[in-house]
């Protein structure tokens, strides 16, 4: 991944909660494979309305030339990742209509973090680290 200093909502960036990065990582051969996730939010447009999105990135590589330093969460998405299929979005809101989760506290916990970034885009939220791109 690459780690950007400014936000272009062109670049499809995330920012990501550092505490939150998993992952397993084994030889493949004179190689080495790494496989995890982190959680994550980002913005995207649609239509002309901006969104504030929340959900987990799947991380992997399958050809690292060497072991990865797992305790250095920005060494490993600095590493040649793949996440062509963006984020698992888990949910959404628009500044009118949320999307995700149907329990009322799961929804209250989205909206908690959602709302304040819709409005404050296209600023980081606190306890995140960004903007990270593939």
């Amino acid at each position: 991944m690459i780690r950007e200093t400014r936000f272009l909502i062109s670049h499809k960036s995330f920012a990501v909660d550092l505490s939150t990065l998993t992952g397993e990582q084994h030889e493949r051969g004179d190689r080495i494979a790494y496989s995890g996730h982190v959680s994550a939010v980002w913005f995207r447009r649609k239509d002309g309305t901006t969104r504030a999105c929340l959900g987990t990135l799947k991380l992997w590589s399958h050809y690292l030339p060497a072991p990865l330093d797992l305790t250095d969460p920005r060494a490993v998405l600095a590493a040649d990742m793949d996440g062509r299929y963006g984020g698992d979005c888990h949910g959404r809101w628009d500044g009118e209509r949320y999307w995700g989760a149907q329990e009322p506290f799961t929804m209250a916990l989205h909206l908690t973090l959602l709302e304040p970034m819709l409005d404050n885009y296209p600023a980081i939220p606190e306890d995140h680290d960004g903007w990270w791109r593939f």
